[in-house]
Formats: structure tokens, sequence, C-alpha cells
């Protein structure tokens, strides 16, 4: 909780839930991240939180972004950033969108089959295009699955059948899942990217760019590695791996640029046992995983959580949401404790709730609106 979005909540009181979230935090983050890779340019991952005044400042800075859809790179070109500044990150696109966005002057796509190639190819001619390439996710508390990225053999038929195809193989993209607290992760994906880049080199075909991808952590209940860990580490492995040749580096911080500019306020709803003699208290809140807190299926993201009674005796509980299904509980198995005072009424803070909140919030499950949004 920074001082700056207390004195927002303690002044003006907003009706919950809602996210309040300082920009002036989202700046900061972003030259702490250009300190510790000064060589990379950073293409700011849309989808984290598309929010306007998110995209202006960002713009202002001089950030590239990457985007998952034609309507977040309309959003990029509203806040002023270059078509050149933007990469269509998706590797699944309909091919209107990959038109759509040529013709607008972005040139820089992603893909991970021969199809998608195939669409660039027909949608895009002459494009920049990279390929992403399936890595280890171990350390990830959000890890990805193998819906995104293709085996290296692959990658290395596909960016020759790219060269082809009149396209501009540009390099290779990994993600080693979001929420990656494991500096290692990097470094192993590195030693997988430079030995294609060897054999397509072998084969005629010259890389210029590696795409570490996202994954920089945030600190929520437990302590992370800081940002200057990630950065030595992909560093120390870039120099051993490619020497004084190194490519053009990119990365696509989501979390790490919004998560911690941000808290979510909400009310406690109801706080109930289920037998007299039960030690559990359950806690409903009034915005729960349809409301935006998609990231607590299976206990992955545990946000901290600030109380007025923060201080005295606690007890365990279960924190659940408000709606009318059983998926809408929140926390179990994770061992949350909080205050015995905390009553209906109350309101609670939850902590570094900046990325993949607001975009997760369904539009009216159970009649219940969107969280409210407070950019400040």
């Amino acid at each position: 909780m920074n001082p700056k979005i207390a004195a927002y909540l303690h002044d003006r009181a907003p009706a919950t839930p809602c996210l309040v979230l300082d920009v002036d935090r989202v700046a900061q983050n972003y030259g702490r991240l250009k300190a510790a890779l000064p060589l990379a340019r950073v293409y700011y991952a849309v989808k984290a939180n598309p929010a306007a005044p998110i995209l202006d400042r960002l713009a202002d800075l001089g950030s590239s972004f990457d985007a998952a859809s034609w309507e977040e790179i309309q959003a990029c070109l509203e806040a002023g950033a270059r078509p050149a500044d933007i990469s269509f990150g998706n590797t699944v696109k309909k091919e209107s969108a990959i038109k759509a966005a040529f013709a607008a002057g972005v040139t820089m796509f992603a893909f991970d089959s021969e199809p998608e190639l195939k669409k660039l190819a027909r949608s895009a001619p002459g494009a920049r295009v990279y390929c992403r390439i399936l890595v280890e996710n171990k350390g990830a508390e959000w890890p990805l699955s193998r819906k995104f990225g293709c085996e290296a053999e692959m990658a290395k038929e596909l960016m020759v059948k790219a060269a082809e195809w009149g396209l501009d193989p540009y390099g290779i993209s990994f993600h080693v899942g979001s929420q990656q607290t494991q500096t290692g992760a990097y470094e192993a994906a590195i030693a997988r990217v430079a030995m294609i880049f060897t054999d397509l080199k072998d084969a005629g075909i010259n890389l210029r760019m590696v795409n570490l991808g996202g994954g920089y952590p945030v600190r929520y209940r437990a302590e992370v590695p800081e940002i200057d860990a990630f950065g030595d580490a992909i560093m120390g492995a870039m120099t051993q791996h490619f020497g004084n040749a190194l490519p053009e580096m990119v990365v696509e911080p989501g979390r790490f640029m919004v998560g911690d500019a941000g808290v979510v306020s909400a009310e406690v709803v109801l706080v109930s046992r289920k037998g007299e003699e039960d030690p559990v208290r359950w806690v409903y809140l009034d915005i729960g995983r349809f409301g935006g807190l998609a990231e607590t299926e299976g206990e992955s993201i545990r946000y901290e959580f600030r109380t007025p009674h923060d201080g005295a005796s606690e007890g365990p509980v279960t924190i659940a949401g408000p709606t009318c299904d059983s998926t809408d509980t929140l926390y179990e198995k994770s061992n949350y404790r909080l205050p015995m005072a905390l009553d209906a009424g109350d309101r609670v803070e939850l902590l570094s709730t900046g990325a993949y909140v607001t975009t997760y919030a369904s539009q009216a499950f159970n009649g219940f609106r969107p969280l409210a949004e407070h950019y400040i």
C-alpha cells in the first residue's frame, strides 16, 4: 500500500469493489526495468491492464507495446504509440486482424505454426516475424500450458519457410511463465534459443532478435527476487551464449509493470462458520473470481490483505466471492488468517492487484457490475 493510494482511499472512500492504481508507480517500474536491462526494448504487455492512462504514460516514456488483438493495437495507437513500436504478439490471430494491423503500419508479428505463418505471408507480406518456442515453466506461480509455442526443431523449419514465403525471419521468442520466481528459467531458455540461432545461421537464415517474454514477478505474500537479479541472469546468459555478437533484445513485461501499482478495495459482505465448533470462518467479499480475481484459480496467485483490524488476534479463514457459484472460492488451502474482529461492512484491501484483474472481470455475472477503476 503506497501513501498515494492510501490517501486516495481515505479521502475519497470510493464505492467498492474498485481498483485504485498509481500511474506514477507504473512509470517507476518502467524505469527500474530499463535500468536492469538497458540493452532491451520494453514492449508492455497490454493485456495486463489496457487502461488509457497507463498506455498514455508509457507512450510518453517511449515504451513499445505487445498487443494481443486488433482492439489492443487500436488502443495503443490512440495513446500515441507508433505502429513500428507495436508487436502483434498473439500467435493465434484472425486473418482480418492481421490485415487491419498491417494496413495500420504494424510490421512485427508472432507465430508458432505453419498455418499461422501462411496467414502472415498472405496478409502481411514482408513483415518481420518471430517464432515462439516451448520452454520450461518451472518456478512460475502462473505457469503457461502448451497452448502457445512450438518445439525448437519445428521453429527452425518454420523460420526457413518464412524466408521462402517473402517474410523477414526476425527472431525467436519464449515465455517462462507468469510470476516466474527463478532466474534460471531465463538462462535455460536463452541457451535453447542460442542453439536455434546457430543452426539457422548455418542454413542461411540470419536471425536478429531474441524476445525474452514476460514473467518478471511482483511481491504478493512471499518475497521474490528483485528485477536486478533477473537482469543480471539474463545478461550473463546472453553474453555467455552470444558473446560480443548480441542480438536485439525485447522484453514483454505486464505484471511487473502494473501489478504493485494497484490496490483493490473491497467490502466484507459476511463472516460466518459452517458449524458451531468449526475454527475456520468463511469471509465473503464483494469481489471474487468472476469480479476480476481469476488468478486465484488453483490458489496460484496469493494476494496480500490489509484490514482495519490488523495487529489484533487472528484465526484461520476461507475467503470467497459474492456470487452463487461454488467455484467462486478464492482461498481455502493457502492458510490465510485474518483478524477475529473482522465483520460485515469492513473495508479490506487486496495489494498488488494492478495486473490481470480489471480485464478478467465478467460483465454482469449474477448481476454484479465490473469493479470501478480509479487511475491517480
